[in-house]
């Protein structure tokens, strides 16, 4: 039974193949790290502008509840 040697993978085969595996898994944590953060950056301003859209809506709403008590 003989083999040839150019078809069958070899330790170093392997280990280059396992190397660029381990390189794309160390890319792909990094690339899911920067979504992380982009997520977390866009959750902190929509939280912010909700914010302060209730704080324009309550003053709106004070101010005219004040206007319309002081013109009696």
């Amino acid at each position: 039974m003989s083999t040839n040697p150019n078809s069958d993978p070899t330790l170093v085969n392997v280990i280059e193949k396992l190397d660029k595996l381990s390189t794309d898994v160390e890319r792909l944590s990094t690339d899911v790290e920067r979504s992380n953060d982009k997520f977390d950056n866009y959750q902190k301003a929509t939280q912010w502008v909700v914010q302060l859209a209730f704080s324009l809506i309550a003053s709106a709403t004070i101010t005219i509840i004040i206007t319309s008590i002081l013109r009696r």
